[in-house]
């Protein structure tokens, strides 16, 4: 490990926190904060949250998480105007097509989009081997009502967290120069050349009143999302917005999470469950199972699922969040034996019953 590195902070959950000035400015001195957080320490979490950000991201994400919520109260023949189903629903809209602990997920809506760019450069052949990657991007109409400026917001969140990702990417290089497959491509070129980039908005829908479990202690830990691994090799995650609607029709006020239990939840590399919070004016990044192989296993994936909380107001309250995935393109050699596109569809086929 570096001399150079600096020391590491935590939140008071135990989140490895770094500072956005030290991570543009010296990112190979946080080796030991990337460790610590990523690495196989039985209390490391797999997630980094990143503060001191530039002052124009609280405007970005508040725009595109309350677009989020305009567009799940758009007429159902509207939004589904906006779906993709030969991308198994990878890009545009999305309700109730993913499987989630094995049953079709109704609890979330998502909208899938590349937000660096539209439409890919690569074969025709390509294109219909993994559509899930190389689509071309579905945005509403620029005048659909309520939803003004959606791809614009989408697009502006979307690549002011790519940036921040490459940068984090830089600080991860050490831990990938030996399993990848040219130990002269660093982890910031794989994310930054790569045509799969895809940013997920999601809509948590309020659960309906008669939810099973939804206000008793043995509500389940993973009630609004299940557990599970991205398989990117860094996600990034904007910290959620709960919003509820006083009159039908009416601007949805942000309110407080529906309980002190709500929110997001990661196992450790021990297997403790830590519920985790991520400031409003920050950024989280989460690691994948592509960034897992890519370095033999020296950082890890991070197992994580959302959690409704008891409270009579959860059926009341949705939960908007925003996710872009970074990746490599689909025939980069992750090891010697698997690529990143035969790695994918393996996971495709597990979340839509292939």
């Amino acid at each position: 490990m570096s001399s150079k590195s600096k020391s590491i902070s935590l939140t008071p959950e135990g989140a490895v926190c770094i500072s956005y000035s030290d991570l543009s400015s010296s990112p190979l001195e946080l080796e030991a904060s990337i460790e610590k957080a990523f690495g196989s320490d039985s209390r490391s979490l797999g997630i980094i949250v990143v503060t001191g950000l530039p002052p124009v991201y609280a405007e970005l994400r508040q725009r595109l998480l309350k677009l989020a919520y305009k567009f799940s109260k758009l007429d159902e023949t509207v939004r589904e105007r906006y779906t993709d189903a030969s991308s198994r629903y990878s890009f545009g809209w999305s309700h109730g097509k993913e499987l989630m602990n094995r049953k079709p997920d109704f609890l979330k809506g998502s909208f899938y989009a590349n937000p660096v760019l539209d439409s890919p450069s690569v074969s025709e052949a390509y294109k219909a081997t993994y559509p899930e990657y190389y689509g071309t991007n579905i945005w509403p109409d620029p005048n659909e009502p309520g939803v003004e400026g959606f791809e614009q917001a989408f697009k502006d969140l979307g690549q002011f967290v790519f940036k921040i990702g490459l940068e984090l990417a830089a600080a991860c290089q050490p831990f990938g120069n030996i399993q990848l497959s040219d130990s002269n491509i660093s982890l910031p070129v794989l994310i930054n050349t790569s045509q799969t980039t895809k940013a997920r908005l999601l809509h948590y829908f309020p659960p309906s009143d008669d939810a099973t479990l939804l206000h008793t202690e043995d509500e389940p830990v993973d009630s609004w999302c299940g557990f599970h691994l991205d398989h990117s090799l860094l996600t990034g995650l904007c910290s959620a917005m709960f919003l509820q609607e006083k009159d039908p029709g009416t601007e949805p006020d942000v309110v407080s999470p529906p309980s002190s239990s709500s929110g997001l939840y990661i196992r450790t590399r021990g297997g403790d469950l830590t519920k985790v919070t991520i400031p409003v004016d920050c950024l989280a990044f989460q690691t994948g199972e592509a960034l897992e192989i890519a370095t033999g296993g020296k950082l890890r994936a991070t197992p994580h699922c959302v959690r409704v909380g008891t409270s009579p107001s959860s059926s009341k309250t949705s939960r908007e969040t925003f996710a872009l995935f970074m990746q490599p393109n689909i025939d980069q050699e992750l090891s010697p034996n698997i690529t990143f596109g035969q790695f994918s569809q393996r996971v495709f086929d597990e979340h839509y019953n292939a």
